[in-house]
């Protein structure tokens, strides 16, 4: 096995050799040129041992973290990149995240990266391929962004192994006295598919089961992913499990996961997915791959598993919170870091001149033109994150503007000194064309905040909310502190549900907003800042194993639909066998 030091060297050369061939002409073609490193190559990198490695092929592997020994934790610096309001096309959070550990590798600093699994939903979807982009991706990309090491398969299974249970507990007598009006538990895959959101089961007849209403989540916004991702081992897995509300009985009393015998199952299922995923970079970094929540529906970041192993191997760990700061970010910080135990060092805000130009009035047809009213007026949205990073969350903050080839100097030299004003540096990143040399100031940066705050002193977590708030109380905290809304309204219905939720389980629970991306708002119309708003609240489900609630908001789905031209229109085998048109 390599060392750290000998597998930067042939990864500098093999990058130099990358860099100086003729232009590329997608993401695939540049994924395709590079030659990767045997698993255990990377795995010596951060000194995991031969006997925690889980070879899955040559280049991807599951962790045993059981065989990682504590007493060689180097307890590295956290690091956080989420982003501003994102445009349909994103932004590129990950490709930047990807630039920076390879960046701050090619510095020698031991690195590693803490990623979600892409979901086939946006796979397959509107997005296509999740796994970063141009010279800045994870590999192997065809398995990452499919069915990878079988984790999402696992969970999926789980989940539905459940609602088998249910359905066959009323099946065969019913002795919980669940009413099937009241089953609150529901089926997933990962797909879109809209003609599952609500749909009958238990049609055909007495040997058919029992007639009820019901339906799909995808698979990334089920509660077993929420749990498999929160959970800290398989015994916090199984109470995790185990503490899932399902039903309620025709007296209202709560009927939970555990009552219907069928948790130890599911870990079984779960327990080979439950070991992180080791990968690479393009340019040999490590990456754990584990988990994969949204952050519009869930709450968007990688397993508490990969993070802790990142931490323990790694000198700095980089994790990345889905779509904009008012999703991800604030859920990081309110969901996962107190059971992480720590807060960021600091947080990479990622931003483009088009997604502030989007913000500011324009539509696609004519971001990448030169347009400095529209891109002040858009400014409005970064300085919002901005500001709730630095004094909501108090954590440094450096903003990352990945660059186009559109881009204009005199328009990044704006957004710099406007970043400037507000006390936090903005510097650009052209990784998707240069790699790791394109994010060399961002990294060095990112390594003076890291130097300047004493990671010993980020173990506390600084939520919004307090715990002991109620369900109400929490929400507006987000939806004024973080989102600056005015006001929130709930339905009728979410009322009844938010009191039905706080009389069957008396423990504190979090809460994670599920709206939608594009904007600080629940209205995906409303850009810039948003200011003088009113979140919208439409139904609030309980994830008591995961210990939120999700508090749906305005007509935010947990299915997602196909658009009229779905990605797996452009993908397909060739006659070498390849798999083409991911990205």
């Amino acid at each position: 096995m390599l060392t750290q030091q000998q597998s930067y060297n042939k990864a500098t050369t093999e990058r130099d050799l990358l860099m100086t061939t003729a232009p590329f002409v997608s993401d695939e073609d540049i994924a395709r040129a590079t030659t990767l490193h045997p698993i255990s190559d990377i795995a010596a990198q951060l000194d995991i041992p031969s006997c925690a490695l889980m070879p899955y092929g040559s280049y991807k592997a599951k962790i045993d973290t059981a065989a990682l020994s504590p007493k060689d934790a180097r307890n590295g610096a956290l690091v956080l990149v989420s982003a501003i309001n994102p445009t349909p096309a994103g932004e590129g959070k990950t490709t930047v995240s990807i630039a920076l550990a390879d960046a701050l590798h090619e510095q020698h600093v031991r690195v590693a990266l803490a990623l979600r699994e892409p979901s086939l939903g946006p796979v397959f979807g509107m997005k296509g391929g999740a796994a970063g982009g141009g010279h800045a991706q994870i590999a192997p990309m065809d398995d990452i962004n499919l069915h990878f090491t079988g984790d999402f398969h696992a969970i999926e299974s789980a989940n539905n192994l459940l609602s088998a249970a249910i359905d066959n507990h009323i099946h065969q007598g019913n002795a919980l006295d669940i009413d099937p009006r009241r089953v609150v538990w529901r089926r997933c895959m990962d797909v879109n598919d809209r003609q599952l959101r609500h749909i009958i089961t238990g049609l055909g007849g007495a040997t058919s089961g029992t007639p009820r209403e019901e339906g799909f989540d995808i698979t990334a916004a089920s509660e077993v992913m929420a749990v498999f991702c929160l959970a800290t081992d398989m015994n916090d897995l199984r109470a995790r499990l185990d503490n899932m509300l399902v039903a309620y009985t025709y007296t209202k009393k709560p009927v939970f996961a555990k009552d219907l015998q069928v948790t130890g199952a599911m870990c079984a299922l779960l327990r080979d997915a439950l070991r992180p995923n080791l990968v690479q970079t393009l340019f040999h970094t490590p990456a754990f791959v584990h988990g994969g929540p949204f952050a519009n529906i869930a709450h968007g970041c990688n397993t508490l598993i990969a993070t802790r192993a990142a931490l323990t191997c790694a000198d700095i760990a980089i994790t990345e919170a889905g779509f904009g700061a008012d999703l991800g970010c604030e859920k990081f910080i309110d969901i996962v870091a107190p059971q992480l135990g720590r807060m960021p060092s600091c947080v990479v805000l990622v931003a483009t001149l088009k997604a502030l130009k989007y913000h500011g009035g324009c539509d696609a047809s004519s971001w990448n033109a030169p347009n400095m009213d529209a891109l002040k007026a858009g400014f409005a949205n970064l300085k919002h994150h901005i500001e709730t990073i630095t004094t909501k969350a108090a954590l440094p903050c450096v903003v990352a503007l990945n660059v186009y080839a559109t881009d204009k100097e005199d328009e990044l030299a704006w957004v710099e000194q406007a970043c400037a004003e507000l006390g936090v540096r903005a510097l650009p990143v052209t990784s998707w064309a240069d790699g790791p040399k394109g994010a060399r100031a961002l990294a060095s940066a990112v390594q003076q905040l890291v130097d300047a705050k004493n990671v010993g002193s980020d173990v506390v977590a600084h939520t919004l909310y307090n715990q002991t708030d109620s369900i109400c109380a929490k929400i507006e905290r987000i939806a004024t502190a973080w989102y600056g809304a005015d006001a929130v309204e709930y339905t009728p219905a979410a009322r009844t549900q938010i009191k039905d939720i706080e009389a069957a389980i008396s423990r504190p629970l979090g809460v994670c907003i599920a709206k939608t991306q594009y904007s600080i708002s629940d209205d995906p119309h409303k850009l810039g800042a948003s200011s003088h708003t009113v979140l919208h609240v439409r139904e609030v489900r309980v994830s008591a194993g995961a210990g939120f609630v999700v508090v749906a908001c305005a007509r935010t789905m947990t299915m997602p639909g196909l658009g009229k031209h779905p990605a797996f229109e452009s993908i397909y085998v060739d006659e070498s066998n390849t798999i083409r048109g991911i990205f």
